[in-house]
């Protein structure tokens, strides 16, 4: 199972920081995040980046037990 790392408004709508995912690709490990989490998370997911292991990533990318799925929402601020 891959590591799950959600930041920001992804682990508000999720309840949770870091969880322990199965699936074989990015979209795999997300559609079970998807599920498991509800309407709200998978809402603030179309609005993220996806990094496995420090690196951008695509759906298709695959995942192995030792990866770390980050889900990065868009950062805003400014002064």
């Amino acid at each position: 199972m891959a590591v799950l790392r959600l930041f920001a408004s992804a682990r508000e709508a999720a309840g949770t920081a870091r969880d322990e995912i199965p699936g074989g690709t990015v979209d795999a490990v997300l559609d079970v995040a998807r599920q498991r989490y509800g309407d709200g998370f998978a809402a603030v997911l179309d609005t993220c980046r996806v990094w496995v292991n420090g690196e951008p990533a695509d759906g298709g990318d695959a995942v192995g037990a030792d990866d770390e799925v980050a889900v990065l929402p868009p950062v805003s601020g400014g002064a």
